[in-house]
């Protein structure tokens, strides 16, 4: 079943959309790691499994979603693991750890949302705590032409849409201090993002269009 709906995704994204994936070679080869993305539109979840050739991944995914059979059903084969957004999930927390115990490899957004705006929103702190709580290299992936409105403008005039997956290089965040643990964990996601913004065009940098850490690494390119 599994590789009928890998078929079945890259079947459809290749019939509406151009996608070109680079950066394969920033994945690591041994260990665990996080990869963290940017949210612009429905198509951003089933990439993952058009772009990489794996089982081992599994996506958090907004609660609301498993109220839908449909969504009930693919998070079987595509491990969804259900959140609740709005509240201390532990029993969510404590299947992400496990999951990575076991060997898989999480994908997440750090805004928790799709962007309505068609840029990066601000990031939420959330994603830095599980990153340093996994101590697990982070990869930056960068989507590129996902936005849900260019994808339904397109159909409209039976065209595809072309997008871009792009990888960057692996890093790691510090562990957590004791102390001013807000500050740091804000410092962490502004960081991550701006680290997945560097890769993009200039317009999809959003509320991280003028954050110092975003020029420096456009500087450093």
């Amino acid at each position: 079943m599994r590789n009928f709906l890998r078929w079945l995704i890259r079947a459809v994204i290749n019939l509406v959309a151009r996608v070109e994936v680079t950066g394969y070679e920033n994945l690591p080869t041994e260990g665990n790691f996080v990869i963290a993305t940017n949210h612009l539109g429905i198509i951003d979840a089933p990439m993952a499994y058009y772009a990489l050739d794996r089982w081992d991944l599994f996506i958090p995914v907004a609660e609301k979603w498993e109220e839908i059979p449909v969504f009930r059903f693919l998070g079987r084969y595509f491990n969804f693991i259900f959140v609740d957004r709005f509240n201390p999930d532990i029993k969510a927390l404590r299947k992400i750890i496990r999951l990575m115990d076991e060997g898989n490899n999480l994908i997440i957004a750090p805004e928790g949302t799709r962007s309505r705006v068609g840029s990066m929103i601000e990031g939420r702190p959330g994603v830095s705590y599980l990153a340093t709580r996994l101590n697990q290299p982070i990869v930056p992936v960068a989507l590129i032409g996902t936005e849900d409105k260019a994808l339904f403008s397109n159909l409209k005039r039976l065209r595809r849409t072309p997008m871009m997956v792009k990888a960057g290089e692996p890093f790691t965040l510090p562990p957590l201090p004791r102390e001013n643990r807000d500050q740091i964990l804000q410092e962490y996601t502004d960081q991550i993002m701006c680290r997945i913004a560097a890769m993009m065009p200039e317009r999809y940098w959003g509320v991280y269009k003028n954050h110092p850490r975003l020029k420096e690494l456009v500087n450093a390119a």
